[in-house]
């Protein structure tokens, strides 16, 4: 298995906000140009709030939605535009990334009175925003969670058909979380090589297929109440004391296999992120919900053959409907689109360890 190592021995580097706003991809030829650059100015309007940045230079701008779970500043500084889901939660309804962090949600969840559910952003706030960057841009490309999982998608079309079909290109992405935030990465770093949206959408849908998402739930009872349990209803009800590993597949969340233990299942979630490199690396992103020594370990064993790593809290919609406790894997072979982005800590910064 060959390995793309950072020179630090597989010894995982822990970088604060600061540096991996100011870090660079230098040699990587999906690496940023933008990165190092004097500071863009801030957003105009309604769409500061939701972390849109606005970069002249590009034609094509770059939207997704908040279950990417890219860091904050990671997104301001490709330029990505995060639209935020709805998290209904003990009576609030909070928009996600915006009004309650990962942190917060995962802190509140035990005693929450209800089962907290999600909505997906109405067309109009797509088409703010979609608006707003045609100001500067010649296009859109909107990339989204699976239209299997979400109305977000068809949310997001409607918006492009408002505002102008011809300049916004929605793209269902087929994946959610680590594997959405990926591919976005993907386009941000073609817009910045300033290819035009049809291009960037040709590419983005050629790499769908490769794109691949591994995991693990302590339980599937937050899958089943929240109605995106998928095929892996099928493992409901097992008299045996078993944790699955599941993937994402068609859109669906889809059953691959059954272990004993959890640190079983989390094995096979590396050895088949181990199995997407074909000898130059891999691109990826650990997941975890409230498990971030888990994703540690799991970020460790991977370290060799990652050309990307990055370790990210699920966010609080993501983690409504996976529970926490999950810890997964999104990825790709890093030669269809090497990246090199490698703060594979940053989150240990700001998540709390598990009690």
């Amino acid at each position: 298995m060959g390995g793309c190592g950072d020179g630090h021995g597989g010894r995982l580097r822990l970088l604060r906000d600061w540096d991996l706003h100011h870090s660079t991809c230098a040699g990587h030829a999906g690496g940023d140009p933008a990165a190092g650059a004097p500071a863009v100015p801030p957003p105009k309007g309604p769409a500061r709030r939701r972390g849109t940045l606005q970069l002249s230079r590009r034609q094509v701008a770059i939207v997704t939605d908040s279950t990417a779970d890219l860091p904050p500043v990671l997104a301001a500084t490709r330029a990505i535009s995060v639209v935020p889901l709805t998290l209904h939660f003990d009576g609030q309804s909070l928009l996600d990334g915006v009004d309650i962090t990962p942190e917060e949600f995962y802190r509140r969840l035990p005693t929450a009175t209800t089962h907290p559910t999600t909505s997906q952003p109405s067309p109009g706030r797509f088409a703010e925003v979609y608006a707003a960057l045609l100001e500067d841009h010649e296009s859109v490309v909107s990339i989204h969670i699976s239209e299997k999982l979400s109305g977000t998608v068809d949310s997001a079309r409607q918006a492009a058909d408002m505002t102008d079909p011809k300049r916004v290109r929605v793209i269902d992405s087929e994946v959610v979380s680590m594997s959405l935030g990926l591919i976005t990465l993907v386009a941000s770093a073609l817009a910045a090589q300033d290819l035009d949206a049809t291009a960037i959408e040709s590419r983005v849908r050629a790499m769908r297929p490769q794109l691949h998402t591994y995991f693990s739930v302590a339980t599937l009872e937050f899958l089943r109440r929240g109605g995106r349990i998928g095929r892996a209803s099928a493992l409901l009800g097992s008299v045996l004391q078993v944790k699955p590993v599941l993937c994402i597949r068609d859109g669906l969340v889809t059953p691959l296999e059954r272990v004993r233990t959890f640190d079983r299942a989390l094995n096979r979630v590396v050895e088949l992120t181990r199995e997407v490199n074909n000898g130059k690396g891999v691109c990826l992103i650990v997941g975890h919900a409230d498990a971030q020594a888990d994703a540690e370990r799991v970020g460790r064993e991977l370290e060799p053959i990652a050309d990307t790593l990055m370790i990210q809290p699920l966010g609080p919609v993501v983690g409504a409907h996976a529970g926490p406790g999950v810890v997964g894997v999104g990825c790709y072979p890093a030669d269809l689109f090497p990246l090199g982005i490698k703060p594979a800590l940053s989150s240990a910064a700001t998540s709390p360890p598990r009690a």
